[in-house]
């Protein structure tokens, strides 16, 4: 909004992740965690909370917390107990959730982010453990809301953000880097179009500098990275609007129309809600030491923002084609494959991010389905450095036959097809005596001045070769030639 009325305010954003963790049972029960399950067919007595039943802490949680804590550099709690927040909805079988609250597992710990603007630190206030509810559907039956429990007992880490973010794309580079980090660790699939991720932004708006926040409003129900950035510039906007007209910003929870790209009024806020927390008296605490941690750090991946460091400082690659390979986890140990065989990092962020990234898009298909191996990659761009085949005929050629026939290495593939590019010099001169005598007005025109000519007598030799003759060579003897 005309940046902010130019400078006169700023927003002030905090956001709450919630990741359903990737485990095989329940938060607190034996109960499947299967995402697409038919309704209702994950539950048992004790993810519905019936009398008689006992809450079971599943460890992997625990696991997974540590991990995403060590990741942001948060200080773990050692000593961790549940509560009970407790709240009705038709979605909440057991009228209450188990969380953390005065508690959480981690504190503190921080995202780095890279924006237009630069390089930002988002600090972070808690990660805590708890369980998600069911879910209410409104959409398949025209006169009643359905209720699916599968989701119920799903165990979830939620991260909570200090308002420490001022724009959308901010928040945009924050999920993203949120989602980045829990696939890197594995303990997230981060597809917030399946609600395995979701995100709620906390936004006010203020005079640049003031030193109170202004009123703020939560928005929910946001089922893309891209909408919640969206979702933040309609609300900053709306605030804006309301604070130049004189009016009053109502506390509330709000919800975001992806349709329209604006937000609506659910439910008001005047008050915080009275969720009559208490210690969970069905679970003991749960001991985290610090050989856990230790032991932890030491099964800890490469990170993202460590493959990054490692790429531009150590490899020279630039800060674009660091970005491309660290996108993706698969991606990054692919190249790590790679760069094992060959030492032309370059060419092998340029294959990664070109040819290897074309074929995965056009057939849909990750790099886990991608049927050359690395290695092979690795050798193919050795032959180029070796100038046994250029990297045209390498793209246009050799690179398909290996997707076709990916358990024969390039060089095999290279000889059976006739790649190897030609660069005896004898045949090579006589490429260029027969591409010189193919046009000898251009030869006339070359030495009066018109130094360009000489693509088109390298387009001439390369088609009589049928690719095959090394350029660089072939470029020296066609100079020589011309010039004597």
């Amino acid at each position: 909004m005309e940046h902010l009325l130019k400078g006169k305010y700023e927003a002030v954003i905090g956001l709450e992740v919630h990741a359903q963790l990737i485990t095989a049972s329940k938060a607190f029960s034996s109960d499947k965690n299967e995402y697409g399950s038919s309704p209702n067919s994950n539950v048992s007595e004790i993810s519905l909370g019936l009398p008689g039943t006992l809450p079971q802490f599943n460890g992997s949680v625990l696991g997974h917390a540590i991990k995403l804590g060590i990741a942001c550099g948060c200080e773990i709690r050692h000593e961790n107990r549940f509560d009970r927040k407790n709240y009705f909805y038709a979605d909440l079988p057991k009228g209450y959730q188990i969380t953390q609250d005065k508690g959480p597992i981690c504190t503190g710990g921080k995202i780095h982010l890279k924006t237009s603007l630069g390089e930002k630190v988002v600090n972070l206030t808690r990660i805590h453990m708890e369980e998600d509810s069911g879910k209410s559907i409104h959409d398949q039956d025209p006169y009643n809301s359905l209720v699916d429990l599968n989701r119920a007992g799903v165990p979830l880490l939620e991260i909570v953000s200090e308002p420490d973010i001022r724009t959308g794309e901010e928040a945009y580079q924050y999920l993203t880097e949120v989602r980045k980090l829990v696939r890197y660790l594995e303990i997230c699939d981060g597809n917030m179009e399946e609600g395995s991720m979701r995100c709620d932004a906390n936004i006010s708006v203020r005079l640049k500098d003031a030193p109170e926040y202004g009123r703020r409003v939560e928005v929910k129900n946001m089922n893309s990275i891209r909408n919640v950035q969206r979702a933040i510039e309609y609300e900053v906007g709306r605030h804006i609007e309301l604070i130049e007209k004189g009016e009053e910003i109502k506390r509330e929870t709000r919800s975001f129309d992806a349709i329209k790209g604006t937000t609506f009024g659910m439910r008001s806020k005047e008050m915080d809600n009275d969720y009559r927390f208490f210690p969970e008296p069905d679970l003991l605490p749960v001991l985290v030491n610090a050989e856990d941690i230790d032991r932890m750090k030491s099964r800890m991946p490469a990170l993202p923002n460590e493959l990054y460091a490692k790429y531009t400082k150590e490899l020279g690659l630039s800060e674009y084609d660091a970005g491309v390979i660290i996108d993706s986890k698969e991606i990054a140990l692919y190249f790590e494959d790679m760069i094992e065989h060959t030492k032309n990092y370059k060419a092998a962020a340029n294959w990664l991010s070109g040819d290897v990234k074309s074929h995965l898009n056009k057939y849909g298909i990750d790099i886990a389905h991608f049927p050359i191996r690395s290695k092979w990659m690795a050798e193919l761009i050795t032959m180029i450095d070796e100038d046994k085949i250029s990297y045209s005929l390498a793209a246009q050629k050799l690179f398909p036959a290996m997707i076709g026939e990916p358990k024969t290495s390039p060089f095999k593939l290279a000889v059976k097809l006739n790649l190897i590019q030609e660069s005896d010099e004898l045949a090579l001169m006589e490429l260029v005596d027969e591409a010189l005598a193919a046009f000898p007005e251009k030869v006339e025109e070359y030495k009066n001045g018109k130094k360009g000519l000489i693509g088109l007598f390298m387009g001439e030799i390369m088609k009589k070769s049928k690719g095959k003759a090394d350029p660089k060579k072939t470029n020296a003897l066609l100079q020589e030639k011309l010039e004597a």
